[in-house]
Parts: structure tokens; sequence; C-alpha cells
């Protein structure tokens, strides 16, 4: 590990620096060795490699690897993994109420055990190229804030390792569970965005629903992160309801729409009508890319300027019995599902689980590291980015504000 407090050189790091182009397309990624200096927090100085270091410098030896943005993981619920505990498969269930009747006995039984998960919950993020991670934690009358509290302090095991934010969730309905009281709470005591979920299904009132998440948010001065699995045409009209209360509110570029189901499953031309108004607001989406529904359309939602995010969501609970906690993994599967299989496409699908950034612009030229960059970043076994989603290449290192916090085989 490495202390941030002193400058030091990662020697020999492999960096993007440009694209070959054959018959109008990108056919090759090229890269070259550099060093690179991190003072502090952030990229000092780049140099190509063929440079001498100076003599009794600390510096650390990258060898070769491929140095790339570190992840963000958008979208995952720390709170209630089995992951860390002894294997369990989750039960089918008919619906979702089916999870919450779970819930009540399942919460506090592994209240004594959440703080230890989380932790190993994020440490197998980190492992995997993680920097950044926002969590929604159940806020409800069935374990109030103990588990917020406890994840809380599991996040605090990671300060200086990593940068978080925690979603206040009513898993089980804002409204249906009475839970206004508990997210006014969990604001005012470590959660810094307002949840939400289903306001059809789950609180049987989408206007009185919608309002008070804008209610809370606008009253803490907090993000909006709010699930919304309905579907069709009843997601879009919630989306819509949703655009107009956050343009009345003045909260553009402050609400996230997680999973957003609907825009997959009505014509094209509606998704794209939703698209340019979720723009226009800059309400962004989060997707955790399934496979056992309709896809939302992400290439229209990019096309039409939407910040898509992505997300592991469920890692090993009892709502899911998958989850690799790898962001590669989800960005193969978004390529995977949109047949992006050319060098280009490939490289350019790291944009969605590092906030935006690639090393190449679409012109290939070098747009990261720059000097004054923060120097987040993962060390891979790959030969460029295209190569590390397409085979989930193995991670090394990995840095987050110019330390190493985490390496293989330490």
């Amino acid at each position: 590990m490495t202390d941030r407090n002193e400058s030091f050189w990662i020697a020999n790091a492999m960096l993007e620096c440009g694209f070959e182009w054959k018959e109008g397309r990108v056919d090759r990624t090229q890269t070259e060795r550099f060093h690179v200096l991190v003072k502090g927090e952030c990229v000092e100085k780049i140099v190509p490699a063929s440079e001498s270091l100076p003599e009794g410098v600390q510096s650390w030896d990258a060898c070769g690897l491929l140095m790339l943005p570190s992840f963000r993981e958008m979208h995952i619920h720390l709170d209630k993994t089995f992951y860390g505990g002894p294997w369990q498969a989750c039960i089918p269930a008919p619906n979702r109420f089916f999870r919450i009747e779970q819930e009540q006995e399942l919460l506090p039984k592994q209240l004594p055990v959440v703080q230890e998960r989380a932790e190993k919950l994020l440490h197998l993020l980190q492992s995997n190229g993680a920097t950044h991670v926002r969590t929604h934690c159940n806020i409800d009358p069935v374990i109030g804030l103990k588990n917020m509290e406890a994840t809380l302090r599991a996040l605090e095991t990671y300060r200086g390792k990593l940068s978080w934010e925690m979603v206040a969730f009513p898993q089980h309905g804002l409204l249906r569970s009475q839970s206004v009281g508990l997210m006014r709470e969990a604001l005012q005591n470590g959660a810094s965005l307002v949840g939400g979920v289903d306001p059809a299904t789950f609180d049987e009132d989408i206007e009185k629903s919608l309002h008070t998440v804008m209610d809370l948010a606008v009253e803490a001065n907090a993000d909006i992160d709010l699930h919304l699995h309905e579907p069709g045409y009843l997601g879009v009209f919630i989306m819509k309801r949703l655009a107009a209360l956050t343009e009345d509110a003045g909260w553009q570029g402050r609400v996230t729409i997680s999973h957003a189901y609907g825009l997959g499953e009505v014509p094209e031309a509606i998704a794209a009508e939703i698209a340019e108004l979720l723009a226009h607001l800059r309400i962004s989406v989060i997707s955790a890319v399934p496979i056992d529904m309709p896809t939302i359309p992400v290439p229209l939602l990019q096309a039409k300027g939407v910040r898509v995010s992505l997300g592991n969501d469920n890692i090993t609970d009892h709502w899911d019995s998958f989850g690799t906690g790898d962001m590669l993994q989800k960005a193969n599967r978004l390529a995977e599902r949109f047949r992006w299989t050319d060098e280009g496409r490939l490289s350019r699908a790291m944009s969605f689980i590092t906030g935006g950034v690639t090393p190449l612009d679409d012109k290939g030229n070098r747009v990261w590291p720059r000097v004054g960059d923060t120097a987040d970043a993962v060390f891979v076994e790959a030969s460029c980015s295209a190569e590390a989603i397409a085979r989930q290449s193995t991670k090394a290192a990995v840095m987050f504000q110019g330390s190493l916090v985490w390496q293989k085989g330490s």
C-alpha cells in the first residue's frame, strides 16, 4: 500500500493512447507504457516509460498492467446480503410482496451480521476495481434505522479506501409501510439520497407517493433515486409524472430512476420521447442489465443524452442467488446484449461503469489520465479496455485518491 501524502511514480503502466482506423472504423487500440507521477490525490506528471526515473524516488512498478479509470458501483444493497455467510439460494417468489413478507422475519435475524457481511461485500467490490459505491439501505418499520447504522459502520471501516453514497430506501413501500418519519430520520443521520419504490404497485397512490418523495428531498436538500419496476405504459406514465415534479421543484440533475423496466416494454417511439424528456431534465438511469426481462434501450438512451450507469443490485441474497460484484461483468453483459462486439464500441462501454470516463474519446485522443485528474485507477491484465470488457480481465491492483488500496495477493 502507498501513502497518499507522499509523491510516488507508477512505473511502466500501460495507457491507451489512440485508435488505429481501418475502413472508417476502429480496428485496434494503441497502447504504450508510461511512468505516471502521483502527488497527493492527483496525477502530477506523465512521461514515456523510455525515460529513466530520477534516482531515489518512491515508485511502484505496474509491470505493463493496463491502467484504467476505477469503477463506480451505482446500485447495490449492502445491508441484506448472504455474501460472507453460509451459502443460501433464494426461494422462488410469486411476486415482490412475498419478498417483503420474508423480510419481516429475515431482517431482524440478519441484523447481528449486517456489518460483517457488508464489509466483506465491500472488499469484493473493491477487489474488482470499484472505488465508489451507491448503496440502498432498508428503512422500514421492521428494522427501523438499524440496518442503516450497521451499514454506516461498515462503510466507515473503508474510509480512505473508497467513496460512497447511501440511499434511504423504503423497501416495503413509502406510504404502505408508513415510513415517512423514519425516512426523515435516516436523512438526518447519514443517508444522503431519498429512495422510493413502485408508487403504483407498492403505495397504490402514484401522486401522493411521488410528491412525498420530492417533499422529503427538498426538505433535506437531497438527491433522489427511485426504484421503478412498474411495467410498460404504467412505468412510462410514472416517469412523466416524476419528470414534471423534477421540473417544478428545480431538481434537474438530482434525480435517478433505477431499473426503469417500462422503457424496455414500450414501442421505440415512446421510449425515445421519454428519453428526450429525461435528458432535458438531466434525470439519469441506473440498470443492472437483467436478462430475465426486456432490457431497457441503453443505446437509445445514450444517443438521446441520458446518463446511464450500471450496478450489481442484489448479490447472493433472498432476492437473487446470483451476482459477482464485478463491474466489468456488467459492462460485458451490456456489450453482449446490444452486440457491441467491435473494438470501438467495446471500448466505449467502459463509460457505463466509470461515471462516463473513458481513456480515449470518440476520435481516439487520450482524455484519461491527464495531469490534474484524481488518481483513481484499476490495473488489469489486459492489452486494452475492449479486451478487459470482453474477457472480464483479472484485476491486479486498485488505487483511490492517489493511494494503492488493494493489491492482488496482499
